[in-house]
């Protein structure tokens, strides 16, 4: 009897021992995150191997090094943002600047026509001005997490149609004759795609805005089937030199906003068209050939 006692007075005491060993490491775990800074790289740490323990400090710290990289990377992007937004304002100032001096001459002028052109320059300054905050505006809505889409069947030739006539004066003054490339289609059974129509057709305007702008011949829209079944839709435009185009960086905000620019645009066009893809449950990418002639092609991949 006494040594059956004896054994549940151990058991007893070993588990009072472990309780108050394990409550121990738990206060201390708790008062390591009350006490801790926010921005401190202080992990931790346990005194004891107890099952279980290490395997919470473990699970803790995991927690702590996933919120201190998301810290750093959302600091990183603010910053990368302020700079984004300086070179913005910059592109902004500079037109407004330019518009502001041209209605000083308009002013002082006495010829009537010569008025006239000094007005007329002012408005193409204005003008570009509200281009810009357009695309800014854009790109802040596409990057709403509660954007609102529409989705429905969309023919996809009527819509390349007309995104292609509304850059016809464009081509016209070029000298361009741009191409559409589309599998066969019979009566009734026209190539359609799930989409948002206007989301869709803001992609398709600004993949060939990019392409009026930035290429050096006209472009062509190559719509073809893949193997899974989706609708790709390609445009495809040559460019004087290849070195300069950072296909990583194509879709990144404000991409033409540093050393690099060198045509007009905000370089968000691009970034739009991707955030608005992604929206969608489709895909945008890019590829160069250097091969000649030299190109650049942007491949939207759409689910039918």
């Amino acid at each position: 009897m006494l040594a059956a006692a004896l054994l549940v007075l151990g058991i007893a005491l070993g588990a009072l021992i472990t309780m108050a060993t394990y409550a121990t490491e738990l206060r201390r775990i708790a008062r390591f995150l009350q006490t801790r800074e926010p921005r401190s790289n202080a992990r931790a740490t346990t005194a004891v191997g107890a099952p279980g323990i290490r395997d919470l400090a473990d699970a803790v710290n995991t927690e702590l090094d996933r919120s201190s990289r998301e810290r750093v990377d959302a600091q990183r992007h603010q910053d990368e943002f302020q700079r984004d937004l300086s070179a913005l304002s910059h592109d902004i100032r500079t037109p407004l600047t330019g518009a502001k001096g041209y209605l000083q001459l308009a002013y002082d002028e006495t010829d009537a026509s010569t008025r006239q052109l000094h007005l007329a320059a002012a408005t193409s300054r204005i003008d570009s001005t509200t281009a810009l905050l357009d695309e800014l505006f854009a790109y802040t809505k596409s990057t709403d997490p509660d954007l609102t889409l529409n989705m429905q069947p969309v023919a996809l030739r009527p819509l390349i149609e007309r995104v292609l006539v509304g850059h016809y004066p464009e081509f016209e003054k070029r000298g361009w004759e741009p191409e559409l490339c589309m599998p066969d289609e019979a009566p009734g059974r026209e190539l359609v795609v799930l989409a948002d129509p206007d989301a869709l057709a803001r992609i398709l305007e600004n993949l060939v805005t990019n392409a009026v702008r930035h290429g050096s011949d006209a472009p062509r829209v190559l719509v073809q089937l893949t193997d899974r079944g989706e609708a790709s839709v390609t445009v495809e435009n040559p460019v004087a030199s290849t070195a300069s185009i950072d296909t990583a960086r194509l879709f990144d905000r404000f991409y033409q906003a540093d050393s690099a620019r060198h045509a007009a645009g905000s370089g968000l066009g691009l970034a739009v068209s991707a955030n608005l893809a992604h929206a969608m449950g489709m895909e945008l990418t890019a590829h160069l050939s250097d091969a000649a002639p030299r190109s650049l092609s942007i491949t939207l991949t759409c689910p039918r």
